[in-house]
Parts: structure tokens; sequence; C-alpha cells
């Protein structure tokens, strides 16, 4: 099989990796020609991966219509943000018999759409059959130096799902399947909201009572979004929801999580982010998860804190002073 993956920042450049030690060819499209040249010749990459090496399967290239053409799957590794621009390269391309396997976390700002709807919006042909989502507590950090991980495949088809688990599945790149994909998708993007909130709880010197209490009350946002937009709540139990939940909240290799952290230390947004050469998803979303929320009415507080936090410049002690002095509520609620 001829794999196609879109993006080479950590994740993207992981999954290339991986993908190319279980024999398949792989090629790995950068989209800046000068970065694709310099990781085809150091056979790693020193900007967000280092000392990962590259197997001789593996190409990186920066021509997007060529590569999609030849690809029988395509992976979509690029920020959530940028997902659509990217797609547009190459919308009229026909895609008859490819799998679309998208593993960037998030929410489209503007139209709250899910990167699963975003492919399906701008590919011309591509059927809800041939898409598929990869999600699940992975940190690239880790997968690349083959420590254990798992993860599920989700499509509305189980023969996709199933097919994407078969290409991915390694000794340790474990791959469960299921067929929710609006729930996998809408944990995996809220989760990164979540975890700023857990990082400024850690910035703001608080504790493993606080930090519980985010995770399990981030949670029920999760699912109320997820039930109101038709997924399904059982799969918040599973590795999309409860896992990536607890990873990204806990883990000192989560961005979203230091990002946060920062926040609660008293650095503004502007200066954490300008700061890092990652993106931090989480900070796009909670701007798209806020609005989406408030379009289908559904009450999600500590994403509105991290919204105003991030974007009004409300004081972090206000918020939280605001969160916890809400009405009191049943647990359900």
């Amino acid at each position: 099989m001829n794999i196609a993956v879109l993006g080479a920042g950590s994740w993207g450049t992981t999954l290339a990796v991986l993908l190319a030690k279980k024999g398949y060819q792989v090629r790995l499209w950068a989209h800046r020609p000068e970065f694709a040249s310099k990781l085809e010749a150091e056979r790693e990459n020193r900007r967000y991966l280092k000392g990962i090496h590259f197997p001789e399967t593996l190409q990186v290239v920066s021509h997007l219509r060529d590569l999609v053409s030849w690809s029988e799957m395509i992976v979509t590794a690029v920020p959530s943000q940028a997902l659509r621009e990217t797609l547009l390269g190459f919308s009229d391309i026909p895609l008859d018999g490819k799998i679309v396997v998208n593993v960037a976390k998030g929410i489209e700002i503007g139209t709250g759409k899910r990167m699963s709807e975003v492919l399906l919006e701008v590919l011309q042909g591509l059927q809800a059959s041939q898409v598929a989502a990869l999600y699940g507590p992975s940190h690239a950090e880790e997968v690349s130096k083959e420590q254990p991980t798992t993860v599920v495949a989700s499509s509305s088809s189980i023969t996709t799902a199933e097919k994407v688990q078969e290409v991915f599945h390694t000794s340790m790149f474990r791959v469960y399947v299921n067929t929710d994909i609006i729930g996998v998708e809408i944990a995996g993007s809220v989760k990164n909201i979540i975890a700023i909130a857990s990082g400024i709880s850690d910035g703001m010197g608080f504790g493993d009572n606080a930090k519980a209490a985010l995770i399990t009350r981030g949670l029920a946002e999760i699912s109320r979004l997820c039930i109101k937009l038709g997924g399904d709540a059982v799969t918040l139990s599973g590795l999309a929801g409860i896992g990536d939940l607890v990873v990204t909240c806990l883990s000192r290799h989560s961005r979203n999580r230091y990002v946060g952290e920062e926040i609660g230390r008293g650095r503004s947004l502007d200066e954490v982010i300008s700061s890092m050469n990652m993106v931090a998803e989480g900070v796009h979303s909670s701007r798209s998860v806020y609005e989406l929320s408030r379009a289908v009415g559904v009450e999600m507080p500590i994403t509105k804190a991290v919204y105003e936090m991030l974007f009004e410049a409300k004081p972090v002690p206000q918020a939280i002073l605001d969160l916890m002095t809400r009405d009191p509520k049943q647990e359900r609620d």
C-alpha cells in the first residue's frame, strides 16, 4: 500500500515512521519545500522529533497533488485550523477507493465543524465510508520510541475502521475500532481545553483535588456536547474519551497543559505561544468549542472559563472564583 502522510510535525512524522517500519511505501508531505528537502537530506525531523531516524521506505516530498494521486491511503496530520486550506490544494482530484485517516484534533473556528465534516465538505466525491479518525492517548514522543500505546480507529464504516486498524496496528501500537466517529472527534478535541484548565491549576499551585475535579467535570462537559451532536456517551469511557483526557491533563509532554501552566503562572497567551515551536490545538479549540456550545445550547462552564482567560483577558483568580461559586447543581447536570 502507498500511504501519504500530510503534515511533518511530530505526530505526522511519528506515524510516517511507524508505517514505513511496517514495510509500507510512505511519503511524508511538508508544506515548505525547503523543510521537505532538509528532512529528506538529514533523514530525521530534528525540529520536531530529534533522534528518530527515517526508514528507507519513507520519503519526504512537497508536491501535494502528485502525492495524493499516488497514494491509496491519506493520513491528514496538519493542524486542525489548517486542514481546510490543505485540502483545497487537491479537492478536485478523484479519491475513489482511497481511505482518508484524520489524526488532527480540533473543531474548526467559524464553522463549528469536526475534522471529518471538513473532509467531506471540501473533498469532492469523498464518502463518509472512506473517512476515519485515529485518536487516543498517544504522545508522539512515546510512540516514536515504540513505547506501549493504544488508540481507536473510528469510522461510520466498520470495514474502513478495521482496515485502518490493520494498517496501523503493531506490537507496541495497539488499535481498537468503533463506529462512533462523532463521539471520538468531540472527545479528542474538547479534552485539549480541559488540559489547558488543568495546566492553569498546576500553574496556580493547586493540588490533586482541583485536578481531579477538572478532569471529572470536564468529562461531563464533553459528554453533554457529544450527546447533543449525536455521539454515544459510551465512547467517552474509552480511549478517545477518558483515556486521552487523562493523559493530556497529566502528562509532561502535553503542549496544552503546558500552555495552561504558563497562563496560571501569570504569562500572557501571546508570550506563551511565541515561545513554542509546535501548535497547542486547545487554544484554537477553546474559541471554536465555546462558540459551538453557545450555538447548540450546551452549558460548558470550564470551556467558557478557559475561553475568557485566553481571549478576554479575564484574571485567572476571578475565573476560578466564578467557576467555584456558580449555583449548586445535581451531579448529573
